[in-house]
């Protein structure tokens, strides 16, 4: 079942401890298949070293295991929570790395000082109030999704453009159109949450970058005039026009 997503799966877990994404078994991927409302996820604590493709786990969007002999990840319910919540994203990418970690313990959100971070994230990554006790005690992965979903709603924020979270107290959770989409926002992210802290022990100043600066980096990449790379809708003139 699901082969082919299977491997995408597993191709995209494995590229988190190449990227420096994870420690021992601290993350996992999951990828759907809309169609079929089936979901493929890591199973819970195996080695990376030690996965196959068909080790991983077919869920459904109840949460409920449809194929596999491992048990799913522990964040599953946390991920089927995003998927119905969030219908457009693809991929769903769990880690706890150590910068973007260090901003969730802190309780701050990623602050958007620089175009490195306006390139993919179209605001500040926010960071949720903490799991309360009867939260935690009560369905905690579940309520690990919910807390993320509400934090969008409640700031208003569009989870497409922001691509992203913090868990309080916890670590990030990000996704993206696919899988590997998801693991490259995964990495963008820890890449923002270095810089960020570094930027911010240098200077007590307000060091956001302005909206039109936000605007312009996120916007040629992502924007329905969209110019960088190859095959966006204004790739093949931009070079002529900043010519003239």
């Amino acid at each position: 079942m699901l082969d082919k997503l299977k491997t995408e799966v597993y191709d995209a877990n494995m590229r988190l401890p190449k990227l420096g994404l994870v420690t021992f078994t601290w993350g996992n991927v999951s990828g759907i298949d809309r169609d079929k409302g089936l979901f493929v996820i890591k199973p819970s604590g195996v080695d990376y070293g030690d996965l196959k493709p068909s080790d991983m786990v077919v869920v459904d969007l109840n949460g409920k295991v449809v194929e596999g002999n491992m048990n799913p990840s522990s964040d599953t319910p946390t991920h089927t929570v995003l998927y119905n919540a969030f219908p457009k994203i693809g991929g769903i990418v769990h880690t706890h790395s150590e910068m973007a970690v260090a901003f969730a313990s802190a309780r701050l959100d990623i602050p958007a000082v620089n175009t490195t971070h306006a390139d993919t994230f179209y605001n500040d990554i926010p960071v949720t109030e903490p799991l309360t006790k009867a939260e935690i005690e009560d369905a905690y992965e579940e309520n690990t999704g919910k807390v993320i979903v509400k934090t969008f709603a409640d700031r208003g924020l569009d989870y497409d453009a922001t691509p992203g979270c913090l868990v309080g107290q916890h670590g990030p959770f990000t996704w993206g159109a696919t899988p590997d989409k998801a693991v490259y926002n995964a990495k963008v992210l820890e890449v923002c949450a270095n810089i960020a802290y570094h930027a911010t022990m240098l200077t007590h100043k307000d060091i956001h970058v302005p909206q039109y600066l936000l605007d312009k980096h996120y916007y040629r990449k992502h924007g329905a005039n969209a110019y960088y790379g190859q095959n966006n809708p204004d790739s093949k003139n931009h070079a002529a026009r900043e010519e003239k």
